[in-house]
């Protein structure tokens, strides 16, 4: 079932000012290794899709995935017949997480000496917000998979993302809260990109709808905190009828500590950064009931069988989608303006998309018949993201809503999709 989010309360949610541009591109249109291609270079006429995923680190769950989908991506557009007549060549690099900032350069460094057409990832906004300069200075366009802080709408001309910004998921998640009749919320978040700026969307779309943020309006904790024992305390003070945790990590400790200081955690609210599979980190029935959201849209059991197919080893399928996506997409690019580097996939990227509106194809094969007739696209792949906005997010959404069973795993309930606002 998908339940519509409307354009007016899209708009109404808060918008966070964006970080500096460091790129005069024209808006139109620890250790890090290294895998794939280490010597073919844009220059050649090859196109070079790099990955940013993190490996290690708190979220290191999502890598797997993220590197599989990048290379069934690959092997999907060779096997149509590649970018201008050539394969193209894959590399990717760990950058662990925002608590490895000189990992997080390292691993930006490590594929941009690659000389990549573009870079797909990292999917976390900390992250993205440590590396996109080194990136985009070197004029290549970003793509991110997963980074969905409000700041990073409009944020470079080489910055794009196939996934929501935050102005959304907060407004949806907001909404459920409402619905399901909270009067008292209190948040336990981290203080981080994505982090705050997610918080400061649903404190604003639940105040808007008359509840009452008890705790954690301004309230944070260092990502580092280990000891949660005194904000498990004063959460319980402020008597909320239930509890939104944004964190990752950190979320297991976290957990446990409201448990043990009387909080119902049958009522607790997750969001992407912890809306994965805790059931080898509570006991049974511990967050049975409990809601998670993750942003962009549930993989069908089709893709994750190909996912799997080049990773047996891959459980998570969180941004798996808006990977491929990013790398289709900015393969089509390049192929559309006739040339690998970096200048010619971002001029071409919303082209690709659909913003000139054009035939509407669902895979690299059918959109590059397409291309090579001489005709408009618009591509609509695994994430259904529609066109790039003028902010370069997608213009349209999917937020999927999770409930945790008795095993403590998220299971797929429905989506909600709606607009995404510009600034």
């Amino acid at each position: 079932m998908a339940t519509i989010v409307t354009a007016a309360i899209a708009a109404g949610v808060l918008a966070l000012s964006g970080c500096g541009s460091t790129s005069a591109t024209a808006k139109d249109g620890s250790s890090s290794g290294t895998s794939g291609s280490t010597s073919v270079s844009a220059s050649s006429g090859t196109f070079t899709a790099a990955g940013l995923f993190p490996q290690t680190g708190s979220w290191a769950y999502i890598g797997p995935s993220n590197v599989a989908s990048l290379k069934l991506a690959a092997k999907d557009i060779n096997a149509a017949g590649g970018v201008l007549g050539k394969d193209i060549e894959t590399v990717t690099a760990d950058t662990s997480d925002a608590d490895h900032a000189d990992q997080n350069s390292s691993a930006a460094q490590s594929v941009l000496s690659k000389n990549p057409s573009v870079v797909i990832g990292p999917p976390s906004s900390s992250v993205v917000k440590n590396s996109y300069k080194q990136v985009v200075a070197a004029g290549v366009p970003m793509i991110s998979n997963g980074a969905t802080s409000t700041a990073f709408s409009g944020m470079d001309d080489l910055f794009f993302r196939t996934i929501p910004p935050d102005t959304v998921q907060g407004a949806v998640l907001g909404q459920i809260i409402a619905q399901d009749g909270v009067q008292n919320l209190a948040i336990a978040v981290f203080n981080d990109e994505y982090g705050t700026s997610l918080r400061d969307v649903v404190v604003k779309t639940v105040e808007d709808a008359g509840l009452n943020v008890v705790y954690g309006a301004k309230d944070t904790f260092d990502p580092t905190e280990t000891n949660f024992s005194s904000i498990a305390t004063a959460i319980k003070a402020a008597k909320p009828d239930a509890v939104l945790v944004i964190a990752f990590d950190q979320t297991k400790s976290l957990v446990k500590a409201l448990k043990s200081a009387g909080i119902d955690t049958h009522k607790l609210y997750m969001t992407d950064g912890n809306t994965v599979d805790h059931s080898a980190d509570f006991d049974a029935g511990l967050l049975e009931g409990s809601t998670g959201t993750i942003p962009g849209a549930h993989p069908t059991e089709e893709f994750q069988s190909k996912v799997k197919a080049i990773d047996p080893k891959v459980v998570d399928f969180t941004y798996a989608a808006e990977t491929y996506d990013a790398t289709v997409l900015a393969a089509l690019a390049a192929q559309k303006g006739g040339a690998t580097d970096g200048a010619t996939v971002a001029k071409n990227l919303p082209a690709v998309s659909g913003v000139n509106g054009g035939e509407e194809c669902s895979s690299y094969a059918d959109c590059l018949a397409l291309l090579k007739d001489g005709k408009d696209i618009k591509y609509k792949g695994q994430a259904g993201i529609g066109p790039f906005n003028d902010d370069h997010d997608p213009s349209t959404a999917a937020i999927g809503v999770y409930k945790f069973d008795k095993d403590n795993k998220p299971v797929f309930d429905h989506a909600q999709e709606g607009a995404v606002p510009t600034k």
